[in-house]
């Protein structure tokens, strides 16, 4: 299998960033957030088979980032009963994002040794910052594309904007639906708790040594 692998692809927030629970929870914190209320709705939306909610379409660009706050906001709550303010509920939301350049290196040296590598993010109205992007062969973003993780035809195109075939990708993402979407599709999927983990399991994968 090894000698076949020829791609690395992976998500941003949470593999490129800091964990999304702990910018997540800074937000809340900060908003004064009922955590069991967001914990409920994001359950319900995230869960494997869920069905078609506000984040799919978010996901998929069907709906703008705007219209996306206003729904969200009005199903949760603060501490004191009060719903959150609407306006910029994203961009505080993910304010607490912080590179992880220890991940990025591993994917930089990958590249170097002549991998081909992508970014396959599914994003909340996020901006990326054309440098990261520009450190990748391809970036498939899922509001640009009209898909999203773990849709199997968003991990195809991915492939196929690198020029290999699904089986030749190894995909790394800190949530297990989307490395499972990855899997079906033939992919090789690493779920990522933390960079040192995530770089020993593709150094043994493709036999490289990825670590500074």
């Amino acid at each position: 299998m090894t000698s076949m692998l020829a791609a690395l692809i992976v998500d941003y927030g949470g593999v490129l960033t800091n964990s999304l629970h702990e910018t997540i929870s800074a937000w809340a914190s900060a908003d004064r957030i009922n955590p069991d209320r967001y914990t409920t709705v994001i359950r319900e939306w995230l869960a494997d088979g869920a069905e078609r909610n506000i984040v799919h379409d978010l996901e998929r660009g069907e709906i703008s980032p705007a219209e996306f706050e206003r729904r969200f906001a009005a199903l949760l709550s603060r501490e004191d009963g009060s719903i959150p303010d609407a306006e910029g509920l994203l961009r505080r939301m993910f304010a607490g994002f912080r590179a992880e350049e220890d991940m990025m290196g591993v994917v930089r040296r990958a590249r170097r040794a002549g991998l081909r590598t992508a970014l396959l993010s599914n994003s909340w109205g996020n901006e990326y910052d054309p440098d990261l992007l520009a450190e990748f062969d391809a970036a498939v973003i899922s509001g640009e594309v009209g898909l999203r993780k773990p849709e199997p035809e968003i991990y195809r195109l991915t492939a196929a904007r690198l020029g290999v075939d699904p089986r030749q990708c190894v995909f790394v993402d800190d949530l297990p639906p989307n490395v499972r979407g990855a899997v079906a599709v033939g992919m090789v999927g690493i779920h990522h708790i933390d960079t040192e983990t995530t770089a020993t399991e593709l150094e043994a994968l493709f036999n490289l040594s990825l670590r500074g």
